[in-house]
């Protein structure tokens, strides 16, 4: 079983996110409440429960006291050395001790052809949340990246990241970062870690890597891609690709088909300016809003290919049509490809990844990673 860093995630009733996936946006406006004191009766008496800080509706609720409840997310599932369906073998791996930053990794089942170990494309992934919920060992994402892993052949590093409010949005940036940077050290002879990750080692082809990431993970992928553009890589490793799926970017200004009013009450607003209230700029931080004046040329951005991809009824669609525009008119002297999803919602391809459509996306990605540079 995997390390549960985060016991709080498992819900009381697991299956809701199998339903529906608790960060799809929609277009009703979420409240937030600050600093509320609830009371509730319990066996006749009135008992005035911990005084809320922060509240994200369908996400979670902090208390002043430190603690945190989180209302939605998929249980955790543990590892597994031969997925009965896709022959794919996973394992929980610890890149830090202390803080602890962990990773998911699976590898596709591989036909001995010679003494050689066959090298495969490495993707470092980053799941979603709103920075908040979820993790690389739940459901939702543990079976996503086995069919992606089954379908495209590639070696999956999905970093297991610290969560939003504990830990501060800057820093999950960072132990991303750090993961892809773990990854990286597996290249050199020398220098790396004191004992390397075997399944790295022997089948990761360190000039096929790829960085991706769905919805939060998708923004933490831009900003780690924008930081690989400016700061070097462990043996000057390069990133050959990237895919951003339904990237969960937002800005004070609506634009396309975003709400004209009461903008500020969305929730993609609510939930950065919540987790991140510090942030320089607010919502129109570069991190969270890539186009906003000002922010670095995306021309900056640190691989050579770069597909993002939206779905038709998804409130965050107009900033990733918009995103992959600003990427191609910035002189990013990469491919830029755009794949859109008629008739689907945020994220449908991991809550639902199974049905026909999501099917047909998790192809379009494998062929991606598959494709020569």
């Amino acid at each position: 079983m995997p390390i549960n860093t985060r016991p709080e995630a498992t819900l009381s009733n697991p299956l809701l996110f199998s339903i529906q996936h608790p960060f799809v946006f929609s277009c009703q406006k979420a409240k937030l409440t600050y600093h509320i004191t609830h009371k509730k009766k319990i066996m006749g008496s009135i008992c005035t429960s911990k005084e809320v800080e922060i509240e994200l509706p369908t996400l979670l609720r902090a208390y002043k006291d430190g603690t945190v409840e989180r209302l939605s997310g998929t249980p955790y599932v543990p590892p597994c050395l031969e997925d009965p369906k896709t022959g794919v073998a996973s394992k929980d791996i610890t890149i830090r001790e202390d803080p602890l930053i962990q990773a998911r990794l699976h590898l596709p089942k591989l036909e001995p052809v010679n003494e050689q170990p066959e090298k495969l494309p490495i993707l470092v992934y980053y799941h979603g949340g709103g920075f908040c919920i979820e993790s690389a060992f739940s459901l939702v994402e543990h079976q996503y990246l086995t069919t992606l892993v089954a379908e495209g052949k590639i070696l999956a590093v999905s970093i297991e990241y610290r969560l939003a409010p504990e830990c501060p949005v800057p820093t999950i940036f960072d132990d991303c970062w750090e993961g892809l940077q773990w990854v990286a050290s597996h290249s050199i002879d020398n220098g790396g870690p004191a004992v390397k990750e075997p399944w790295l080692a022997d089948h990761g082809d360190f000039h096929r890597v790829f960085v991706a990431g769905d919805s939060a993970g998708a923004t933490i992928a831009h900003n780690v891609l924008m930081r690989a553009g400016r700061d070097p890589i462990v043996g000057g490793m390069k990133i050959s690709g990237a895919y951003l799926t339904h990237p969960y970017f937002w800005g004070s200004e609506p634009i396309g088909s975003e709400p004209k009013t009461d903008h500020d009450k969305e929730l993609p607003h609510i939930v950065w300016t919540s987790l991140y209230p510090t942030a320089k700029g607010g919502i129109d931080s570069p991190m969270i809003n890539p186009f906003v004046t000002g922010a670095p040329s995306l021309a900056g951005l640190g691989c050579g290919r770069l597909l993002v991809s939206v779905a038709e009824k998804d409130l965050l669609r107009n900033r990733g049509l918009k995103y992959c525009e600003a990427v191609k008119e910035s002189g990013f002297k990469g491919e830029v490809e755009l794949v859109e999803a008629e008739g689907e919602d945020h994220a449908f391809h991991i809550v639902t990844y199974e049905k026909e459509s999501a099917q047909v996306m998790i192809k379009r990605l494998a062929a991606f990673l598959n494709k020569s540079c």
